[in-house]
């Protein structure tokens, strides 16, 4: 099973780091659009659009690797606080009420979005260069796949929490200093009661 986790897990942080690319193209493009409009008086007509679906295109695409990295935004003031048992059973709870059902209604319903899109052969309608987005479109129902199937195995961690007490290994990453210093107290109090034993 933990073979199966990390595959997904591996699934997730790579397609989140492919789509970090998104952040240097969209740093280089806004900067040349400044550069040129401020200092040359000559705006771009394409930068906004771009900037807009470089933008989409990260936010979509890295909320797995999120997820697959423990980064979600939640109320950690108490949340840590708890047993983790407790923790699991709270997580597996959000993730069937919520998580599921948004996840599903990217894939329903960005699968139509993206199908229409393609039909039509849809432009952006926000600019005068009226980009092509159906490519862009497409990503909502890949998007929501990830999503449930990084939701699927998070699910398989609160299980197997709730029934040892224990999360079990996920593959590191990149990781906020607090998280790190959490990560280094717990185990400090891990080998403290190990040895009082």
């Amino acid at each position: 099973m933990t073979h199966i986790l990390h595959f997904i897990d591996s699934l997730s942080a790579w397609t989140g780091r492919a789509f970090s690319w998104c952040i240097l193209v969209l740093t280089f493009a806004t900067c040349y659009e400044v550069f040129v409009r401020y200092v040359l008086n000559s705006p771009t007509t394409w930068a906004f659009d771009m900037s807009v679906q470089m933008y989409g295109a990260l936010f979509l695409m890295s909320g797995a690797y999120a997820l697959s990295q423990d980064a979600h935004v939640r109320g950690d003031v108490i949340y840590r606080l708890m047993p983790k048992r407790t923790q699991a059973s709270i997580d597996l709870t959000l993730y069937i009420l919520f998580l599921s059902p948004g996840a599903l209604a990217l894939m329903y319903y960005g699968y139509g979005f993206a199908a229409d899109s393609w039909f039509y052969k849809e432009v952006s309608w926000s600019s005068p260069t009226r980009i092509q987005i159906y490519f862009f479109k497409t990503l909502i129902p890949i998007a929501g796949t990830l999503v449930l199937l990084q939701g699927i195995a998070e699910s398989v961690r609160c299980i197997q929490c709730i029934r040892t007490g224990q999360w079990p290994a996920r593959l590191k990453d990149v990781q906020e200093t607090e998280t790190m210093l959490i990560h280094e107290r717990e185990d400090l109090q891990h080998l403290k009661s190990e040895k009082h034993l």
